[in-house]
């Protein structure tokens, strides 16, 4: 067993019985960090206040105040510390009151001190899983913060009002969150751009719920024009449906108002050719100093690149120059993926988009791009102007959030699977095999990725199930898996109120993982497709991890055997698409399996 966790715990134990108090005494004052000694409930309630302990045991049947009336009052002080009550009374109404008031764990006497150790070892590491997981949504929130601080943001609820800007927002503006909030984004809207520019926008995040990304003129409360590189994009719930628009922007005001100035200046007539000239070689060196830039000939072999491209690729310049645009390699693409993209790239309508290089070293370059075709006075082109910006940092600062947020997803699934002591790669497991039907489904990359994320979180409702019934190493008695079933609704009552569609998406997968294709599942008894398909996923994956792996009450089986019991139950349990799927890719599922072994 795996005491680490156990010695950093204080543990109060609660026992009129003198001789069980000096056994316990004797069995756990070495096992953990501190170990505090009660006669009665009145005595355990003073002593708790006094020395705060991790974990409570506490025997039902004492004087001044039992067991249970005693934990009513730490729970009126305490919601979260974890209880666990003995007694020597099989009493299913002391049970039933127990979970009532959430006891973490019920054990009868006498005592099984295998069972009282395994119940501390599981509840001190969820004890200490709880710990990381508010360290890790700290850090989360300081990620946040920081996007926050750095761009532009803004937010409307369905008919376009504002419902929340941030400090730089308020900053490029002028008005105060108090002026914007409950108005349309009309207050900003600069005179020169028209209705119609506003409402092609409009009709693609809210009528084909489409990303927008481009750039946008507006006016400050003091009557100046500001210009924005703006992303808006709309947030669907898990139907598809809309229900707020949020924007990302930087200011560009800057380069915008150069080239604006350069314009103004060249078209005036009593502009000379000389002066054209200096102005036209500031204009170039503003953007040479401010931009990666790079020029390739008709045949795209590279012509020039300036210090900021050499600098940011790690590439010499004569490294570069006179090479094949193909020597800037792009890593993430497939061979098919990269043709359509360089098309795309050396278009004669020019490109707008983002690329990804890897540098010389072998680091990923992550680049908002733009590039021109230059054009001769008879339209032909002549050459290809690429001005990139590195957008790394915030490439790699979105990822990291996103990775954050699947270790939290993961750390949530580790609390219920620890709870019945589950194999630690379970999580894992279930979350490549459900992405991976996922994706031989051909469905959307949003679902593919929903479905990986929140699947680990299969099992959070056995967070709700008392140790002796979840670790009970015989078979379950009716009233005992009355009570296991209950995890489904439990972890779907958690989850279900969240805005989050990854949570949401949870929620589902723990109401519906348990149901059966032919009607005979719970809790609701659904049939068919009427079973949400990520229930339908998740229960296949989640099936074939837990007969492939040892368990403390079995052992794995072996593969032929899985793979019996799921032509037998193909259309039965299963739904028969998805064995099908599984029975044509099972050498993936077993790479997998291989992959992620305990």
């Amino acid at each position: 067993m795996n005491f680490e966790n156990l010695l950093k715990i204080k543990v109060l134990y609660v026992e009129d019985d003198k001789n069980t108090r000096e056994e316990i005494k004797y069995f756990l004052e070495k096992r953990v960090e501190k170990l505090y000694l009660a006669e009665n409930g009145e005595e355990g309630f003073n002593l708790y206040k006094e020395v705060n302990p991790d974990i409570i045991i506490t025997d039902l049947q004492m004087p001044k105040l039992s067991g249970i009336e005693m934990s009513k009052l730490i729970r009126k002080e305490n919601s979260n510390i974890p209880i666990i009550i003995t007694t020597a009374f099989n009493d299913l109404n002391y049970l039933f009151e127990g979970i009532n008031i959430g006891v973490t764990s019920y054990l009868t006497k006498p005592l099984n001190l295998k069972l009282l150790i395994e119940s501390l070892i599981s509840i001190s590491k969820n004890i200490f899983l709880e710990i990381e997981n508010k360290e890790i949504f700290n850090t989360l929130k300081q990620y946040k913060d920081i996007v926050d601080e750095s761009a532009i943001v803004s937010k409307t609820n369905l008919e376009g009002i504002i419902t929340y800007i941030n400090e730089p927002f308020e900053k490029i503006s002028g008005y105060k969150k108090e002026e914007l909030i409950g108005q349309s984004h009309n207050i900003i809207r600069h005179p020169d751009v028209e209705k119609s520019f506003f409402t092609n926008i409009w009709h693609l995040i809210k009528d084909e719920k489409k990303s927008w990304q481009g750039k946008i003129k507006n006016i400050s409360k003091d009557g100046y024009a500001y210009y924005l590189d703006i992303l808006i994009k709309p947030i669907l719930d898990l139907n598809g449906e809309v229900i707020e628009y949020i924007s990302l922007a930087n200011d560009i005001t800057y380069f915008e108002e150069t080239k604006e100035y350069f314009k103004e200046q060249t078209i005036k007539k009593s502009l000379d050719l000389s002066e054209s000239v200096n102005i036209l070689n500031q204009y170039k060196d503003a953007i040479n100093e401010s931009n990666m830039i790079i020029r390739l000939n008709t045949q795209r072999v590279i012509t020039y690149v300036n210090d900021s491209f050499a600098s940011e690729t790690g590439f010499k310049k004569e490294d570069l120059i006179y090479k094949p645009y193909s020597i800037l390699k792009q890593p993430t693409l497939n061979q098919k993926e990269y043709e359509e993209k360089v098309e795309n790239i050396f278009s004669s309508k020019g490109w707008r988009g983002q690329i990804t290089n890897e540098t010389k070293s072998g680091k990923l370059l992550h680049c908002d791009v733009v590039t021109f075709p230059l054009k001769n006075l008879k339209g032909e082109i002549i050459e290809y102007l690429g001005i990139r910006h590195n957008i790394t940092e915030i490439v790699n600062l979105h990822e990291e959030l996103e990775e954050t947020q699947r270790e939290i997803i993961y750390k949530l699934g580790d609390i219920g699977e620890s709870r019945s002591q589950e194999t630690g790669n379970h999580v894992k497991r279930v979350a490549e095999y459900s992405k991976l039907i996922a994706i031989k489904l051909n469905m959307s990359s949003d679902e593919i990725s929903t479905i990986f994320t929140a699947s680990p979180m299969h099992d959070i409702g056995k967070v709700g199930i008392p140790d002796a019934i979840l670790n009970k190493p015989s078979k379950l008695n009716e009233e005992e898996w009355e009570i296991m079933k209950t995890h489904s609704e439990i972890g779907y009552e958690i989850l279900k109120t969240s805005t989050r569609p990854i949570l949401q998406a949870a929620a589902i997968i723990s109401y519906t993982h348990h149901e059966k294709w032919d009607g005979t599942g719970y809790p609701k008894g659904l049939k068919g497709e009427d079973i949400h398909i990520y229930g339908r996923i998740t229960a296949l994956a989640d099936v074939f991890d837990a007969l492939g792996s040892n368990r403390t009450y079995k052992k794995a089986w072996p593969l032929e055997d899985i793979l019996a019991l799921f032509k037998e139950q193909k259309g039965k349990h299963f739904d028969p698409k998805l064995v099908d799927l599984f029975m044509d890719n099972l050498d993936e599922f077993l790479t997998i399996r291989n992959k992620f072994k305990d």
